[in-house]
């Protein structure tokens, strides 16, 4: 195992599935680093495009997720794992699924449920919509 995907919204769920991710990755041989994803989702509207500039959104999505990686880097530097950052902007699915193949990662961790506001889920949204879009290992975290 060589790269480790963790999708984070900044959940309980999501900093457990990291939690795993840093055991997983201290029990291999060769190296290992893990890829700390969050996803922002893209703002549709064509009102915001007429108040905002491209640079203005790009430079909120990136604030954004960077508060939510911010809080998990003492735990990643502590763990001596190789890890990087990451925010991207799009659809869940759609960024997991491309993030994979372009950092040829082999196996995804993630945790069942997220800040959605839907209560009541045993699996949640977007943790269905990533299983059923990749083609590597996935492991869910409660």
């Amino acid at each position: 195992m060589r790269n480790i995907l963790v999708p984070t919204d900044g959940s309980k769920p999501a900093l457990r599935a990291l939690e795993l991710a840093i055991s997983i990755a201290k029990q291999q041989i060769e190296p290992c680093t893990i890829h700390v994803v969050n996803v922002q989702s893209p703002i549709i509207s064509n009102n915001v495009s007429r108040f905002f500039s491209a640079e203005v959104l790009t430079g909120y999505y990136d604030d954004e997720g960077k508060a939510i990686l911010d809080t998990l880097v003492p735990t990643l530097s502590a763990s001596g794992v190789q890890h990087q950052t990451h925010v991207v902007v799009g659809t869940i699915d759609d960024v997991i699924k491309r993030f994979i193949t372009e950092h040829q990662c082999d196996h995804l961790i993630m945790g069942t449920r997220g800040l959605s506001p839907v209560p009541g889920l045993l699996l949640g949204s977007a943790a269905t919509k990533i299983i059923h879009a990749v083609d590597i290992p996935v492991t869910l975290v409660k």
